[in-house]
């Protein structure tokens, strides 16, 4: 088992000699005071060590507030939503969460942030130092810490172990998030629709659907969404890439979820069936998107004309009207489109591709449109 984290590592940058003149001879590391390198030792003498997982502590103090890591104790509760912590320090950092407060400012830029370990890793965006180096592959590290939890990708170590159930966990944040799925807890609440998240982060994300906020631009495009995961999915579009592979014949998707649509191909499996008319689907959602045909119901509207659709797909092809995107682009000639159909469509014009063919006298057109256009006009005075 590794020593405990050193808490005064991240608050000045490990090489500055100056303001820490007070050098450890095991592992380097430097302090402000004797006394911090004094309680700091501690870790490698293995004074204040855990009987439970031997980790290393720097006082009793900090072994008693790990201990509480294995009894479950959390004696600490946030007065606004009851949440509760370990150690009394945990609720101070986690209340910033309910009044948006971010004491830690970057005087580079005046980005703020409501830890310490927050600015201390945004720093690095500047300096792009990144001074711990991985003996196994050689990735970088900004901090100590990092570099130790990464060598658990290398290693395997899984110290963080679940007291409820026994899973095991690599770091301690994955553990915490475990943890929830037995307590049931969900302190996060929105106040616009009262729905609940068990983590901040969720509640931050969910929270863009109501104000519309999307961060994060793709780079080719400049599409906007307001999750990261979504960017990623995203550039697939540009990439090309497709990582999600069916196991039955191989075709390869973008996406986990066209990869679940294909495989019931081969399933024919249909377990939704519309009281009304009998068709069957394979998923909830074509089965609750088909019952609105019956209904009528077009539960998404356009904030700028206030046109309703049966579809969220619709919506977004229609917003491109106001918004004047066009994100589909062809590869031999540049010309943009902000639908893909329409670029499916003017691809023909370069490949010479004809599928529609007249019955009446077999010419042949690129466009079901250009084949009505000449049956009404050549052939229409044949017909009568």
């Amino acid at each position: 088992m590794k020593p405990e984290a050193d808490s005064n590592d991240i608050t000045e940058h490990p090489h500055d000699d100056k303001s820490r003149p007070y050098l450890c001879t095991v592992c380097d590391k430097r302090y402000k005071t004797n006394s911090e390198l004094t309680r700091h030792t501690h870790i490698h003498t293995g004074k204040y060590k855990c009987t439970e997982c031997g980790v290393c502590c720097q006082s009793s103090v900090a072994l008693r507030d790990h201990n509480r890591v294995h009894t479950g104790e959390k004696p600490f509760e946030c007065s606004v939503c009851g949440k509760r912590f370990t150690q009394a320090g945990s609720v101070v950092v986690h209340s910033r969460v309910h009044s948006g407060q971010k004491p830690y400012k970057c005087h580079m830029c005046d980005k703020a942030f409501s830890h310490s370990g927050q600015l201390n890793k945004h720093v690095t965006v500047h300096t792009g130092e990144k001074p711990y180096k991985c003996h196994m592959c050689d990735k970088a590290f900004c901090q100590a810490g990092s570099l130790k939890m990464h060598m658990r990708v290398h290693t395997g170590e899984k110290p963080h172990k679940c007291h409820v159930c026994g899973k095991a966990f690599s770091w301690s944040n994955n553990l915490k998030h475990h943890i929830k799925i037995h307590t049931g807890e969900k302190p996060y609440k929105c106040s616009l629709c009262n729905k609940r998240f068990t983590h901040a982060s969720s509640f931050v994300v969910h929270s863009r659907i109501h104000s519309g906020e999307k961060p994060f631009k793709c780079r080719v495009c400049n599409k906007a969404f307001s999750r990261t995961d979504h960017l990623n999915k995203h550039m697939r579009v540009h990439t090309g890439e497709k990582p999600h592979k069916c196991h039955v014949c191989g075709k390869a998707f973008s996406w986990s979820n066209n990869l679940k649509h294909h495989i019931k191909i081969h399933t024919g499996e249909k377990p939704y069936k519309c009281s009304l008319c009998n068709k069957r689907f394979t998923h909830a959602s074509s089965f609750v998107v088909h019952s609105r045909i019956h209904s009528g119901e077009k539960p998404f509207k356009c904030r700028v004309c206030n046109k309703a659709f049966s579809r969220t797909d619709h919506l977004n092809k229609h917003m491109r009207v106001h918004t004047g995107e066009k994100s589909h682009k062809c590869h031999v000639c540049g010309q943009a489109f902000s639908q893909s159909v329409s670029l499916k469509y003017h691809t023909r014009v370069h490949t010479g591709e004809k599928l529609y063919k007249c019955s009446l006298c077999n010419k042949c057109f690129s466009q079901s449109s250009s084949l009505h256009v000449h049956t009404r006009t050549v052939h229409s005075n044949r017909k009568t």
